[in-house]
């Protein structure tokens, strides 16, 4: 495990070094994601705290996934020397690494190293057996695929990273920026980290083990839908106790017609569909005021804050009071 700095350490220590393993056909977000991250790491004397490598199996001109290519100049002889070595995703789980990154990414763990996979990645770092009996993650959509691929890995596609000391891994993209945060607050604090999210505007910290987050899903319904301004008026109306039989006769239709209607409509049910606009509300109160978990409880319809807190939890796996510190870093103690 690399441990926190403290200020005179980042002042005198020397740059740590990072190398990024490219491939052809990368994704070009998924390599500036590190590279923007570690590149805003400064120094207490304002000079970068970190000299970033960009690595190759066969160094040369690769293509990216958007269409332009790039020239990288350094192979994977680069590898045995640095502190922190990132994977920043990979093209395909069927494609199975190269032999040369297998035992580059191996060597280098054995000389001390840091690998980092982050989303897709996962399945590079994974291949080279140093998962083996421990737990990681990867994006939610390829998580079936990495545990039919690696049986002897514990997969938990539910968290955002998982930090297992000398190897990381990560989910999705965002979370990738998170994981990337998570280590630059280990390795130089707090300041430091905050001070690159509010550079990257994003929020400074998510816990490893807060859920991924999947939006609610808002069905796109047809505005001339005859449900659709019905629709609108229960939003506009969120806090009032809304029911099926309230719905169906603010639309002048039986409450049968009503719910076989919203179901074609939505593709969800009508309290299904409003408990997640309910909780739009809620992370929107959560991220722009300072209400309290009772009156946003209030605002939003639910019934009482127990209720809140019970959905808000089983749908982010996170107290709305910690989703507000999070994005916000207000204090908890008034909630």
């Amino acid at each position: 495990m690399i441990n926190t700095m403290n200020q005179s350490e980042i002042e005198t220590a020397s740059k740590v070094t990072i190398a990024i393993v490219v491939f052809d056909g990368i994704i070009p977000f998924h390599l500036s994601v590190p590279y923007e991250v570690f590149e805003k790491v400064l120094k207490a004397d304002g000079t970068p705290a970190c000299e970033i490598t960009i690595c190759a199996a066969t160094p040369g001109i690769l293509k990216t996934s958007a269409g332009f290519s790039m020239i990288v100049e350094k192979g994977l002889d680069e590898l045995s020397s640095k502190d922190i070595i990132i994977v920043p995703s990979w093209d395909d789980p069927a494609h199975e690494p190269e032999p040369c990154i297998i035992n580059a990414l191996q060597q280098a763990h054995a000389n001390g190293s840091r690998i980092i996979g982050l989303c897709m990645g996962a399945f590079v770092v994974a291949a080279a057996g140093l998962l083996d009996g421990r737990s990681a993650t990867t994006h939610w959509r390829w998580a079936q695929c990495f545990r039919n691929l690696h049986t002897n890995v514990f997969v938990d596609e539910k968290v955002l990273y998982i930090d297992n000391g000398d190897v990381v891994t990560s989910a999705g993209t965002a979370a990738s920026i998170d994981c990337c945060l998570y280590i630059v607050r280990q390795m130089w604090g707090s300041e430091t980290a905050n001070a690159v999210a509010r550079h990257l505007v994003v929020p400074p910290h998510r816990q490893g083990g807060q859920a991924q987050y999947i939006d609610i899903p808002v069905p796109a319904v047809n505005q001339r839908e005859p449900l659709s301004a019905i629709m609108d008026w229960a939003i506009a109306n969120i806090a009032s106790p809304l029911t099926v039989d309230t719905m169906a006769e603010k639309a002048c239709i039986s409450r049968r017609h009503f719910t076989r209607r919203f179901q074609q409509a939505t593709g969800t049910s009508f309290s299904l569909w409003l408990v997640n606009q309910r909780l739009i509300m809620v992370k929107r109160y959560l991220e722009t005021t300072d209400h309290s978990i009772d009156r946003i409880a209030e605002q939003a319809g639910f019934a009482s804050t127990t209720s809140l807190r019970r959905h808000f939890r089983q749908q982010f796996d996170i107290s709305p009071s910690n989703y507000r510190f999070v994005f916000r870093g207000k204090s908890k103690a008034s909630e």
